[in-house]
Parts: structure tokens; sequence; C-alpha cells
């Protein structure tokens, strides 16, 4: 089930940034949320593999991982040995793959959903935050992924416990996840950029033909925060205040000159 949240003041946010849960156990509250911000609320969910290859992605995945990883092995040596490496590298530099973003943070979250490549849009239309909870998506997963996540008392894969469990095979991968669970995983912080923006990714198994029908038929706690249009550079305005900017997600001379163009845009 997907419930949807209208926000429409700056105060019907503060639940979306404080959301954690009591943990009896450590006498602290942790979060089990991952967020996804986009631009536009009546955009779908959809990998970038799906995007590109539309029906042939089975077909054409295996190619397109192939030439990364011999092309971009003098760059990255350690690839060859990993088809999660690769992908996870790949979606880095736009790379097409069935990897979906995810962020642990709601505030990298929203800035995502209040980033507009083209500014004259910031309030024609309404943008969305994603949330989904971890233990639930690992509680509709088979058994040995069950076992091997609960053993590290994590709800988080990381690439290593993948390739022990798949083989390194994307089809063994896709055969143990059939259309009714998939993977979420953190990837190694191959760069500053995937630290800063708290990264995770959904593994999206070839059987899941549609990820919002998934989410909507097999979970009860994931939430579609809708922000209305009016609302978006007052919250962009405030993101900024909160250190949370382009600078910040993009570090570097690319996320500099965002941060500049965007912060003398003329409305």
């Amino acid at each position: 089930m997907i419930k949807e949240i209208h926000i429409d003041t700056l105060e019907e946010l503060l639940p979306l940034l404080t959301e954690q849960e009591y943990r009896p156990d450590l006498d602290r509250n942790r979060s089990p949320y991952v967020y996804r911000g986009m631009s536009d609320s009546s955009f779908k969910m959809y990998t970038s593999l799906s995007r590109n290859c539309k029906g042939l992605q089975e077909h054409l995945e295996p190619a397109i991982l192939e030439n990364f990883a011999k092309y971009a092995i003098n760059d990255e040596p350690s690839i060859g040995h990993s088809v999660w490496r690769q992908m996870i590298l790949g979606q880095h530099y736009g790379l097409p793959t069935r990897l979906l973003d995810w962020t642990q943070s709601a505030l990298v979250g929203l800035n995502f959903a209040m980033t507009e490549e083209n500014l004259e849009e910031m309030d024609k239309h309404d943008c969305m935050v994603w949330r989904i909870n971890m233990s639930e998506m690992v509680d509709h997963l088979p058994e040995p992924y069950k076992y091997a996540v609960n053993r590290k008392h994590s709800t988080i894969f990381t690439v290593d416990m993948l390739k022990e469990l798949t083989g390194n095979s994307l089809k063994q991968y896709d055969t143990d996840m059939g259309s009714s669970s998939m993977v979420i995983i953190e990837p190694p912080s191959l760069n500053q950029r995937i630290i800063n923006q708290h990264s995770f990714f959904a593994v999206v198994p070839s059987g899941i033909k549609d990820i919002e029908q998934f989410l909507s038929d097999n979970t009860e706690d994931t939430v579609k925060y809708i922000i209305d249009k009016k609302l978006r550079w007052r919250v962009r305005d405030m993101l900024d205040q909160l250190n949370m900017s382009e600078r910040i997600v993009y570090p570097g001379l690319e996320g500099l000159s965002k941060w500049i163009a965007r912060h003398y845009y003329v409305k």
C-alpha cells in the first residue's frame, strides 16, 4: 500500500524530516527509511536501464556492463571482478543500469525534489519525495538473503554480500528475487559524491516491471509526500540555509557552478 501525504506548508514538512523509531535495545532513535526525491509528482519510477533500453533491457544489460568494464578498467581496475561494482560506478557516470537511487537523508531527498534543470519550471508543478521502510524490504527477501543481512544485524546489503549470495550472477539474482522482492544495497565509498548523498540503491530485478505497483502490493509503510508547487522556492531557500545545496550533493566545480547559477537566477 502506498500512502499519499500532501504538504502545503513548511510546518507539514517536519514529520518527514524527523521520523525515526525508538530502539529499546539501544535506547536510541534510528531511522529505518530511505528517500527518493523527484522534481515532478507526475513522474513514474523507472530505472535508467528501463528508460534507455525499454523492452530489450534484459537482452542489452550484459553487453552494456561488459563494455563498460572493458573500457573503464584502466580508470578503475577493481570493477572487472564484480558486476555490482560495475553497476555502481557506471550509475555514477550516467551508465544505464537497473539501480534506483535512494538516500538515507530526508534533506538530500528534498534537495533532489527541489531541483530543476530549467528553473522556470519550479512553480509550474508539484514535486514529491518517496519513502520506503528498509525493514519491510528485508521481510520479503528469500531466506538466504534474509539470513545474511540479519546475521549482520542490519537491513542493508554490501557489494561483497550480494556477490557471495549470487555468485556474481545477474541471472541468479533475478531468479532469487522473482517479482516479489528486491535488495537495498549501500555502495562502497568510491567517491565523495556517494558519501555526501548518503547513497543507497535498490537493485531492481527483471521480474519487477512496475516498481510502484510492487511497492503498492508488497509494502504497508511506503509513503509518497506530494509537495505543493507554491512551496518549492520557499523550501529551496530553506535548504540553502541548512547547507543542503548543489555544493554538497555534487562536490567540486560542477556543484559549485550549479549552485552559483541558481543563487543568481532572476525569477
